[in-house]
């Protein structure tokens, strides 16, 4: 017999987790009844077994993919901003902590991955902070391309202000009200995800206080949608806009350059980001019941996978967007690079010249002890 929990319509976070996992618990879908989830629609089972089968299948390997990528890219860039530039400006500190955001999104994904073929086994204290930590990176990796795009609006469109404001401190201020609000957003997460026990496997889910649950999934359901959306993509519209119209009709091709940039970040916000929360959006509707079907439940289950991975997606490009493409950062990634392949090339010398030198020493050693002349022998 199955819980409350398991039959209720998904909110996001719920919903988050049949996504990142593709089932609930651990089983065969031949002969297990875990794989099969029912929702009632209109008094009839609604079979997601289907949803749950695609999940275990395709979502581990999705996620080790964005993980080994996204931690590649974002490590890269930690590496050449603290080491090689130093972090001097705002622009510099923004994109340390966004690359930090974009670590924090993916380091965990390889205990998804396993979720998704199995039951949870890590415990309490994983399991929140996981999901935790998901939402802190989700949240902060967000709300800091939104703090780039305002940095490089004011450098733009008020050159002068900017002077004042663009620096390292003011960057690191503002880098503590980012991580201060990601935190914040992310405590109902931190609160509400635990695990327990269902039908005799171990869950790690959301447990809403009863009195409160459907207020609660809306809640955050919008929390994702405005905090998460709406408002990032206003203020992206807004200051790249603004960019756009302060270098039109500019023949420097640098300009034009950073042109296309802006439209690109803008692009691949929305495109990466906007089908996540209309399905967020979509599933609050379900739980006001004004979607209520079958086919629909499954649909928005399905979507939500995909919409979930394809968001994550994101933070693999954030790298190449923000921090490769830049002529500067390029130039400092090439002579780090050139530093360590001349390291390398050095070490290799050294192990060679060691190598040749324990050889002649061996060789004579030998010399001396087979040798039968008198010399040796005094």
């Amino acid at each position: 017999m199955q819980t409350e929990e398991s039959i209720a319509e998904p909110d996001v976070s719920s919903g988050l987790k049949h996504a990142l996992t593709g089932i609930d618990v651990s089983g065969q879908p031949t002969d297990s009844q875990y794989w099969t989830d029912y929702s009632f629609s209109f008094g009839t089972a609604c079979n997601k077994e289907s949803v749950r089968t695609f999940g275990a299948v395709f979502l581990p390997t999705l996620y080790i993919l964005i993980f080994v990528f996204g931690l590649t890219g974002n490590s890269v860039v930690v590496w050449v901003l603290l080491i090689c530039k130093k972090t001097k400006s705002m622009a510099d500190v923004c994109l340390l902590n966004l690359a930090i955001s974009d670590l924090l999104f993916v380091v965990f994904l390889p205990f998804h991955a396993h979720y998704a073929i199995d039951q949870w086994i890590f415990g309490n204290v994983m399991c929140k902070l996981m999901f935790g930590v998901y939402y802190i990176g989700f949240f902060s990796s967000i709300f800091f391309i939104t703090l780039v795009s305002l940095d490089r609006y004011l450098a733009v469109v008020h050159a002068v202000f900017a002077l004042r404001v663009r620096t390292a401190t003011w960057g690191l201020i503002m880098s503590t009200i980012v991580w201060a609000a990601s935190i914040s957003a992310s405590l109902p997460m931190l609160v509400f995800y635990q695990v327990e026990r269902e039908d005799g496997s171990l869950v790690c889910a959301t447990i809403y206080p009863e009195e409160s649950e459907k207020e609660w999934k809306l809640a955050i359901n919008f929390e994702i949608n405005i905090l998460g959306w709406l408002i990032p993509l206003t203020a992206l519209i807004y200051c790249n806009w603004h960019i756009l119209r302060n270098l039109q009709g500019s023949k420097n091709k640098q300009k034009v350059k950073a042109c296309r940039l802006i439209l690109l970040v803008v692009l691949f916000f929305f495109l990466f980001w906007t089908p996540y929360n209309v399905v967020v959006f979509l599933l609050s509707l379900q739980d006001l019941q004004v979607l209520d079907n079958c086919n629909i439940m499954k649909g928005l289950d399905q979507a939500l996978q995909v919409t979930v991975t394809t968001s994550l997606i994101h933070c693999c490009l954030n790298p190449v967007i923000y921090a490769f493409v830049g002529e500067k950062f390029k130039k400092y990634l090439t002579n780090m690079g050139r530093k360590y392949l001349a390291n390398v090339r050095i070490c290799r010398k050294c192990v060679a010249f060691s190598v040749l030198s324990r050889a002649r020493l061996s060789s004579e050693r030998s010399t001396s002890l087979y040798s039968t002349t008198p010399d040796t022998i005094i």
